[in-house]
């Protein structure tokens, strides 16, 4: 820890639903662990629920608002000093949202050249989630049709990225016409402006009538049984988040008729075994297309961290398309 400072300033939900700048002490990692003096950190949905105090951090973890991380590594605890001196990116379960973050060493993924990093900051929280719910939890495989609800969102962006490298015909639905066009500017194969059109109908016509093989959804409630009628026989329905609400009615016949399987999950109170597990298949399988250049995150805005009210506003006025990032430090 020599010549680091020891206090620095961090960003924590200030109890009434806005955000406070405080100024906390330096973190000290343990076994397993690194420090990384943060350059940036990306902003995500659980970040204004935890604001709002609708989110609060699993036990353990810290306070200060942020779940990914991109900078340098400064300082390791045993078993991480292998780390000191590589920039990361890294998964990390609070504390992003400050100038120094401790992270676990097994979350952390090298940041190569072709990427900045307020890119890099980007790209842990979207991509892991993407990963394991499109590819582990819903088996996508190659040609398979998939519907991503929030199509111009962090994680649909990066599931239309993922899907033209893994070979996927992906279907997306946002909100306005201008957002389906940057969506099939994207790769998307087609988008759904669900305000103006049942998106149920569009995916039986785009897929002729046969329905995707896997729906990742974050928004629920009265989309669950609406979703299940765009699921192709054995189709896979993947629940990430309940934007309209945590409960649904629906036809158990119809699932055990067409043989569908309904799933989820939630990463941030995972273990960090699992995590660590994930960020290793990442950076066999898809950190080589981040290295060569041909995956890199969609990045909608940058904030200091003095106004990450801000960077919140712009995510819950919803005009955002991929991510927004913090900048923290130079």
């Amino acid at each position: 820890m020599a010549d680091l400072p020891s206090s620095m300033q961090a960003v924590v939900a200030d109890g009434v639903g806005g955000i406070s700048l405080v100024e906390r002490p330096v973190p000290v990692p343990g076994a397993g662990e690194v420090l990384v003096k943060v350059s940036a950190a990306g902003v995500n949905r659980p970040d204004v629920l935890q604001r709002k105090g609708l989110y609060p951090p699993p036990p353990g973890a810290p306070d200060v608002l942020g779940l990914e991380i991109a900078g340098e590594v400064v300082s390791a605890g045993e078993g991480a000093a292998q780390l000191v001196g590589k920039k990361v990116c890294a998964l990390v379960t609070g504390g992003g949202y400050a100038e120094y973050c401790v992270a676990p060493a097994g979350t952390c993924l090298t940041v190569p050249d072709p990427l900045s990093l307020v890119e890099a900051a980007a790209m842990p929280e979207t991509l892991f989630t993407v990963w394991v719910n499109l590819f582990e939890r819903g088996f996508a495989a190659d040609g398979d049709w998939v519907l991503v609800h929030g199509g111009t969102s962090g994680i649909g962006t990066m599931a239309i990225a993922l899907a033209k490298l893994f070979n996927l015909k992906i279907i997306v639905t946002c909100g306005t016409d201008g957002k389906c066009a940057r969506a099939l500017e994207l790769g998307a194969d087609a988008a759904i402006n669900y305000r103006e059109q049942d998106f149920v109908e569009e995916v039986h016509r785009v897929t002729n009538r046969v329905g995707v093989n896997v729906i990742i959804d974050m928004v629920g409630g009265d989309y669950l049984p609406r979703n299940l009628t765009c699921l192709a026989e054995e189709g896979r329905h993947v629940s990430i988040a309940v934007q309209r609400g945590a409960s649904a009615e629906i036809r158990i016949f119809d699932i055990m008729r067409r043989r569908l399987t309904l799933t989820g999950s939630t990463l941030r109170p995972r273990s960090i075994d699992f995590k660590a597990m994930v960020a290793d298949e990442i950076e066999k399988t898809v950190w080589p297309f981040v290295q060569g250049g041909r995956l890199r995150p969609i990045v909608d805005s940058t904030f200091p961290l003095a106004e990450a009210n801000a960077a919140h506003e712009r995510m819950e006025s919803g005009e955002h398309v991929g991510k927004i990032v913090i900048e923290v430090c130079d």
